[in-house]
């Protein structure tokens, strides 16, 4: 592997074989760049090609990123959730305005316009807050809610944070979670092609269901405990074991599912007494707080003086 190769994204490589995939580029001078099979092919300088380092070659810890932004003061978790229906009508307006000729070289060659604003729309809101955020969480509805083109949508949302932001954690906001030979796929998926840091899932089906996911300990796996919408009460509140069901999952996550320290819970903001009891029972494990709509934060039991979680604005 090539020196070049190993240093994309800033990150070391793995010893695995590096893929190629399509995004564009102009080599500003002349190099080589790593192809299929480790083989080196010189580029000449101004030449565009059109490549990438396949997520699955990329060495990147889940935790230390999180962590690494957090001893910034950046603990505010931006969702990228992109309803169509509420998109900027500018951004719907160029979208189904723009003529096939502006699109025919370009990435968006074919995709509809519902995936082009998307896109457009989630890589405005990346640029304009990185500096601030520990991480970003894509929800994969509003990606799959697009059909075919929506995975594209998501793949270079994705790819855009990680080249604008490598040092960024993205939380990838599916709520997976079945059948062990199912999660293989959902994880294939998640981390190995999106490229994803961290996943959120459910823990009903227990631990030997999600023990794929547990068993990746360079992602993070942020479990639903006690969620922020109104009706969660309704199986989280149940009495089991003399506690609500909530305050069960809470232990059960922090005292045998955290064996590779890469665990976190999900507590919505909306119940802040439920929130202090979670933390009492977790420790210093990390906590993603939906605070409203599209806003969350991600905290801990403060480490040391001066550390204190942020709510989002």
């Amino acid at each position: 592997m090539s020196e070049f190769g190993a240093a994309f994204y800033g990150y070391p490589l793995s010893t695995e074989t590096v893929t190629l995939v399509r995004r564009p580029w102009t080599m500003p001078e002349e190099v080589a760049v790593p192809a299929i099979g480790d083989t080196i092919v010189p580029m000449e300088a101004g030449r565009e090609i059109e490549w990438q380092v396949e997520g699955i070659g990329v060495t990147r810890d889940a935790r230390a990123l999180i962590e690494a932004r957090w001893d910034r003061g950046c603990f505010v978790c931006v969702g990228l959730d992109p309803d169509w229906s509420r998109l900027p009508p500018f951004l719907k307006e160029r979208a189904l305005g723009a003529p096939a000729s502006e699109t025919a070289r370009t990435p968006e060659a074919g995709r509809s316009a519902e995936a082009r604003a998307t896109v457009a729309f989630c890589n405005a809101i990346t640029a304009a807050t990185h500096d601030h955020v520990c991480a970003f969480k894509p929800n994969a509805a509003f990606f799959e809610a697009l059909g075919t083109d929506g995975a594209w949508a998501l793949a270079q949302v994705v790819g855009h944070i990680h080249d604008l932001a490598p040092d960024i954690p993205v939380i990838y906001d599916a709520k997976r979670g079945d059948i062990g030979s199912t999660n293989e796929g959902y994880i294939r998926h998640a981390f190995d092609q999106l490229g994803a840091d961290a996943i959120t899932v459910h823990p009903y089906l227990g631990q030997e269901a999600l023990r794929p996911f547990l068993d990746r300990a360079d992602k993070d796996i942020i479990i639903l405990c006690r969620t922020s919408n109104p009706g969660g009460g309704e199986f989280q509140d149940l009495t089991t074991g003399g506690r609500p069901f909530y305050q069960a999952v809470a232990e059960r996550v922090a005292t045998s599912w955290n064996r590779n320290g890469n665990c976190a819970v999900v507590v919505g903001a909306t119940y802040p007494a439920e929130l202090e009891q979670v933390r009492r029972i977790v420790g210093d494990m990390p906590i993603l707080i939906p605070v409203s709509g599209r806003k969350a934060a991600m905290s801990r039991r403060p480490s040391r003086p001066g550390r204190t979680a942020a709510a989002a604005a």
